[in-house]
């Protein structure tokens, strides 16, 4: 059963997103369970997520889900952006949200640091470049 689309490709936070992650090498989009994808041989970043509170689905349309370094991870936790979305959580995903506010310096480096613990070592080489 196919998902049904979750985003819109007007989004102006979706397409900054887009255009940091094609500045990864090898880097391509696809959507999955509804959702735009970015991957190398595995995906590094999902745009929009969604969790449970209290029962009810909460969803954080304008979300990048990274899969940060451990090292990390507290850091991140402590932020108000951040959040453990449902299905990717249990793997040590983060979510983190997007608004008129945003960093994109900080994105950029969300999804650097998702792209090096999921690309190949091929393409982190070529990034090091």
């Amino acid at each position: 059963m196919a998902h049904a689309k979750m985003f819109d490709d007007d989004d102006p936070f979706l397409i900054r997103v887009r255009e940091l992650a094609a500045d990864l090498p090898d880097s391509d989009e696809k959507v999955s369970h509804g959702r735009p994808a970015f991957f190398t041989k595995k995906i590094f970043c999902y745009y929009g997520g969604s969790l449970k509170v209290d029962g009810e689905w909460v969803q954080h349309p304008h979300a990048i889900m990274i899969l940060p370094d451990e090292d990390e991870r507290e850091a991140l936790m402590g932020d108000s952006r951040v959040f453990v979305p449902a299905y990717l959580g249990p793997y040590g995903w983060l979510g983190f949200d997007l608004d008129d506010d945003t960093d994109w310096t900080e994105v950029a480096e969300l999804l650097d640091m998702s792209y090096r613990l999921t690309a190949p070592r091929k393409a982190i080489a070529q990034l090091d470049r």
